[in-house]
């Protein structure tokens, strides 16, 4: 999209000039906002044209039985799916009883932005109507980043040239038409038609309220509006309600150079267990409290939470604008995607669209937490408590396979697995192990005491458990796990997937660790010091494959020995290989979608020697086709760390580009998160070198020719620390908080508030590039 005429690249805003309806659907995903909470896609306030409808509230979906052929035991019975909820966006206009629509008429003025600032997408629009009236229209929306339940709309219209007979309709819309959607693509959503039934409608004064009900998942939901309007005072108001639609109308005369200001007000609720009364009076509370702050009182909370995240999280980039723009674009919608969550998941696609039916996967943990926890800890920590919040489905589903432990769902939105298909969904295990490493992570760089040993403790354990009755011991006493799926979705079912096993091995020893430190919450969990050590045990017998032929570390048992890809007989066109050829003949070649043992590089490190993550990334370099948004941040880090600093700025920028580009052409159905967590995570565990060791942070910061400067602040233990890396050295300074000791490229360095500490770069020996597979190659970056 920024390659598009229409948009331009600048450092804090993301600005549409013109309106192109053939990347309408696109540019509402890009325009989304959200709270974690409630999402509203970046639609026309007209409502139409658009391209996806969207309004969605976190945890609120509809469920859907699987149809199989044959099915099996254990395979999931039913799958859920986000849907569209009542729309509150929607402002017609009448202009002279000429419905103002951009496809008539004629737009002299079109003009959107997102200020990533104070979090408003303004809008700017200048129409001729079929009639020849002239008007002008300036709209400003916002999601509001400090009461969860509450979006806003305000809707000025100025007569320009002579008087003008207006008509203003502000809705509420249940069950609306959505386009037909294609079928083919996994990645795609589950169609849910009038998934809304109605339980109550009432109106009155500039007031409407709605309350419905799921079918199937029961779940009961309320949305309501009210307005302040200023203008002419012969203005009339009148308000209506039915069971699909609430409408307040304000029709007036303007003259040239009048304006009528219209600010909507829309609350939202739902839960599985109150009764309607209930949410009504919750929906009710929420509006009043939204109509007590005003407009202006919202806008001023809106500025006040994000000037707070900005000062923990900026990234400053100088060299490259539009990687400058990315990474803004990219953390305002991490914060949009989990700043009100608050016991809800932080799904793949946030709530900006319908993608993957709305699930959550790993990509949470693996992808989206590292860099929440550095710039907005309290987000994190509730996605976890999410994690907690579902442990009775996990166990449920460990029972049902048999296991000990908890087994958590590979894709999910209330808890209960949502994967139809058993070897790259089910059987991929890790995402426990991620979780772990979610909690480990956050404990670490936070302190949280807390929450270590009331939510922490529990879910380390409870992971630990799956790993000891999933794995077994070989005869000569080697730990193993086998018949697993690990990142690498085209190999499936496979023996002892590296990434697998260590990231199984840090979950042990880190449950273990925290038993030992919290022996009276272990306890209370049933844990003793013999299942602490037979956790250490299996840890320390993990089997981790190696190919001592080759050099390399085989990403599962086997795997080095597979035929190869025919890279050079796949064209372009038949890229995602899930696309166009059966994943039997995926399973059985060396080929991979998204990084796996080189993710276990990035995550475990430890684990690897220098020259074996050199060895390793070259050899699964000429492998993977980054068939997954998910890859390109991960090799990314590990170019970087292996010295090939041009092809990690090719990796960084296709992570950070990933939806500004549309490079997936899915972006209509709503943003990559985690791709969009890439683009931090490429610079600051890439170029930064960002690692954690026992609770420390350490840096190894290089820059690649084309960015001259780098500068990032995160939050460590209760400080804001602030890196700044230039090509020859970097200086650290703390903003707040005690002295913090760190690692610069090995050496121990320590921060106090006030003083820059300056340390200079390691220069990196010239190597060879690795290649990539055929037609596979990262689109080249630009070089200054």
């Amino acid at each position: 999209m920024i390659t598009h005429p229409a948009y331009t690249v600048e450092p804090w805003c993301l600005r549409e000039t013109r309106l192109d309806l053939d990347v309408i659907a696109q540019s509402e995903s890009l325009f989304a906002l959200s709270n974690g909470h409630l999402g509203w896609r970046g639609n026309l306030d007209e409502g139409e044209p658009h391209g996806l409808p969207g309004s969605y509230l976190n945890g609120v979906y509809e469920s859907h039985p699987f149809p199989y052929a044959e099915p099996g035991y254990g395979y999931p019975e039913a799958g859920q799916s986000v849907i569209n909820v009542t729309n509150g966006k929607v402002i017609r206009l009448l202009v002279d009883d000429q419905p103002f629509d951009v496809r008539y008429g004629q737009l002299t003025a079109h003009e959107r932005v997102l200020d990533f600032h104070d979090g408003l997408l303004r809008r700017k629009v200048q129409w001729i109507s079929p009639g020849g009236k002239d008007i002008r229209v300036h709209t400003r929306r916002l999601v509001s980043l400090s009461q969860r339940s509450i979006g806003a709309i305000c809707y000025e219209v100025e007569a320009l040239d002579q008087s003008v007979r207006l008509v203003m309709q502000s809705e509420l819309v249940a069950n609306e038409t959505l386009p037909r959607r294609g079928i083919g693509d996994p990645r795609d959503s589950a169609a849910l038609v009038a998934p809304l039934m109605t339980e109550e409608h009432t109106s009155g004064g500039t007031r409407v309220s709605l309350l419905h009900h799921t079918a199937i998942s029961g779940l009961r939901l309320g949305v309501a509006m009210d307005h302040l309007i200023d203008g002419p005072a012969s203005a009339q108001v009148s308000c209506a309600s039915m069971p699909d639609l609430g409408r307040v109308t304000v029709s007036a005369t303007l003259q040239p150079g009048q304006r009528l200001r219209v600010v909507k007000f829309v609350a939202h609720g739902w839960s599985a267990v109150r009764s309607q009364p209930a949410v009504r009076d919750q929906v009710a509370a929420a509006l009043a409290g939204a109509m007590t702050s005003g407009w202006d009182g919202l806008i001023a909370e809106q500025r006040s939470y994000l000037d707070d995240f900005w000062g923990g999280a900026d990234v400053e980039i100088d060299g490259d604008p539009a990687v400058q723009q990315a990474v803004r674009f990219a953390l305002f919608h991490l914060l949009q995607a989990g700043a009100k969550a608050e016991g809800r998941a932080i799904a793949s696609k946030g709530l900006t669209g319908p993608g993957y039916d709305g699930h959550a996967f790993w990509d949470t943990e693996t992808f989206v937490l590292p860099v929440l926890t550095y710039t907005a800890p309290k987000a994190a920590a509730d996605a976890l408590r999410w994690r907690h919040s579902i442990l009775p489905a996990a166990r449920a589903r460990a029972v049902q396979l048999g296991l000990r432990g908890a087994v958590f769902p590979w894709r999910t939105i209330a808890g209960a697995e949502c994967s139809g298909y058993w070897p790259a969904g089910a059987a991929a295990f890790h995402v426990g192990a991620d979780i772990a490493d979610a909690v480990v992570r956050y404990i670490d760089i936070t302190g949280d005491e807390c929450f270590a040993q009331e939510v922490g403790l529990e879910l380390l354990a409870d992971t630990a458990r799956l790993w000891c009755a999933l794995g077994h011991y070989d005869p000569h006493r080697r730990f193993r796990i086998d018949g697993v799926t690990g990142p690498d979705e085209y190999s499936a079912v496979a023996d002892n997937n590296v990434y697998t096993n260590l990231m199984a091995q840090h979950n042990l020893v880190s449950a273990a660790d925290a038993a030992a430190q919290y022996p009276d919450q272990a306890r209370s969990l049933g844990i003793d010091p013999s299942e602490g050590q037979r956790w250490r045990d299996a840890a320390a017998a993990m089997v981790i494959p190696y190919d001592d032929a080759l050099g390399v570390h085989s990403q599962d048992e086997g795997f080095t020995s597979h035929e190869l890809w025919h890279f050079d007989q796949t064209g372009a066109d038949q890229y995602p290989l899930l696309m166009h050829f059966p994943y039997f003949d995926l399973y059985r070649k060396q080929v991979v979608k998204q990084a796996d043992l080189v993710l276990a590089m990035q995550l475990r490190g430890a684990a690897f020697t220098a020259e074996e993550k050199i060895r390793n990334f070259a050899y699964y370099e000429a492998l993977t086709v980054r068939d997954s948004s998910l890859s390109a941040c991960t090799q990314a880090v590990l170019a970087a760390e292996t010295g090939h600093l041009d092809l990690a700025y090719d990796y960084l920028t296709e992570a950070a580009l990933m939806d500004l580009d549309n490079l997936e052409h899915n972006t209509r159905d709503g943003l990559h998160t985690a791709s969009l967590a890439g683009t931090w995570i490429a610079l600051v565990q890439g170029l930064a070198g960002l690692r954690e060791s026992n609770g420390n942070v350490i840096f190894s910061p290089q820059l690649p020719l084309g960015i001259i400067r780098l500068a990032f602040t995160i939050r460590v233990q209760g400080r804001r620390l602030h890196v700044e890396i230039s090509p020859g050295a970097t200086q650290y300074r703390l903003r707040d908080g005690a002295p913090l000791t760190s690692l610069h490229d090995g050496r121990p360095i320590t921060v106090t508030t006030g003083v820059a500490v300056s340390e200079p770069n390691r220069e990196l020996p010239q190597r060879t590039a690795p290649t990539q597979p055929a037609g596979r190659v990262p689109r080249r970056h630009r070089r200054d």
